[in-house]
């Protein structure tokens, strides 16, 4: 790859971003390096402007720069576990080492791992050009069919993850090998439960269609309910996902992954007693 453009200051970036429209943007390149659409592109490098490399924290978010690798995000203690965890789980350890959180999300893939726990989490994304800042709920940024709502004059600048607790989390990545495996269907799940009632309950899937599948609609079915109470309702709530899944053809059979996405979202239930 040609690296055309190394700006320091985000200020900078943007400007190019804007006056080159046909500039690629990337930090980690992992996935870039393997791509036949970059012959002959052009492109603008990222990972050398400060703010873009950084985790902070606010009141309400922990903040982390698009150029953040996976492996600095796993090292930092303010990472949740949940983000940890997924993204121990991507590549070996030279890609974590190289790829990028904004780059795993602005590839537009279903089987993004760190990008299923910022959906799940209902994340915000920091995006910006030259001229002005928006803030993109992540659920609301990805289109279908590796296509986002990033406009040709943006980048992504942070990650927003909402620092509500998530400490009861489930996790599972179902692959062909337990290494460099690209996702056959992943899944996660939070579950809060404050003086006996769910306050909050999530899943979502990756890998099974061209989006990351979370239904607010359906999960809020648990939330406000006992775990008796959640017991009651569990194989209507069950119902629901079995209706609402229906899995894309890909390198193994729909019925397969089908079965492990409701065997999941079973034992993500089971686990927290439902």
């Amino acid at each position: 790859m040609e690296m055309n453009h190394s700006p320091i200051r985000l200020d900078e970036a943007l400007r190019l971003r804007r006056d080159n429209p046909a500039l690629i943007p990337y930090a980690g390149g992992t996935d870039l390096m393997v791509s036949e659409y970059c012959a002959e592109k052009k492109f603008l490098f990222l990972k050398n402007i400060p703010e873009l490399r950084q985790i902070t924290s606010d009141d309400k978010y922990i903040r982390f720069g698009a150029a953040v690798t996976f492996t600095e995000a796993i090292n930092n203690p303010i990472t949740p576990a949940l983000l940890r965890e997924a993204c121990s789980h991507i590549a070996a350890p030279a890609i974590r080492n190289a790829g990028t959180l904004g780059g795993n999300i602005a590839n537009g893939s279903a089987k993004a791992d760190s990008a299923l726990i910022f959906v799940l989490t209902n994340s915000v994304l920091r995006l910006a050009n030259a001229e002005s800042e928006r803030l993109v709920p992540v659920r609301e940024f990805y289109l279908g069919g590796g296509k986002t709502s990033l406009a040709p004059d943006e980048l992504i600048i942070e990650i927003l993850l909402p620092k509500d607790d998530k400490d009861n989390y489930y996790y599972k990545k179902v692959g062909a090998r337990n290494a460099l495996a690209i996702s056959r269907t992943s899944f996660a799940g939070i579950l809060d439960i404050q003086d006996g009632v769910i306050i909050n309950c999530a899943v979502a899937y990756g890998a099974v269609i061209d989006l990351i599948i979370c239904i607010p609609d359906i999960d809020k079915m648990l939330i406000g309910k006992t775990i008796k109470e959640a017991k009651e309702v569990k194989e209507a709530y069950i119902a629901k996902y079995d209706e609402a899944i229906q899995p894309r053809r890909g390198r193994v059979g729909v019925e397969y992954r089908k079965d492990i996405c409701m065997n999941l979202l079973r034992d993500f239930l089971e686990r927290n007693g439902i």
